[in-house]
């Protein structure tokens, strides 16, 4: 795992709140390396969201709003009933011109 200079609790916030646009937008672009981390975050959730069930929400509402959960339940896992995995989509981008950090557009596939 990464650590992004950041401790447990910062990191897990980033990484929620990194997943939840992406949930709400379908399509962000950020960094490549936090691109990788939120993907391998989100396909947890996924998996878990497809299940259904009241235990897979519960387990969700502690990490997401209430809007993202539904859009997450209702939206997105009914898209991915066959698929077994790989539920994101990493596109590289070139270095931002700001500090040259390797940039990428991660989205769900559809």
């Amino acid at each position: 795992m990464r650590k992004f200079s950041r401790k447990r609790n910062q990191r897990r916030a980033l990484l929620k709140s990194l997943a939840s646009s992406l949930i709400l937008r379908e399509k962000i672009k950020i960094t490549e390396a936090k691109a990788k981390e939120t993907a391998k975050f989100l396909e947890k959730f996924i998996t878990l969201a497809k299940k259904g069930g009241l235990h897979s929400r519960r387990i969700l509402a502690r990490f997401f709003s209430p809007k993202i959960v539904k859009k997450l339940i209702e939206e997105i896992t009914p898209r991915y009933k066959e698929r077994k995995g790989g539920y994101t989509k990493i596109l590289k981008l070139g270095p931002r011109k700001s500090n040259g950090a390797k940039m990428a557009i991660i989205e769900l596939v559809k």
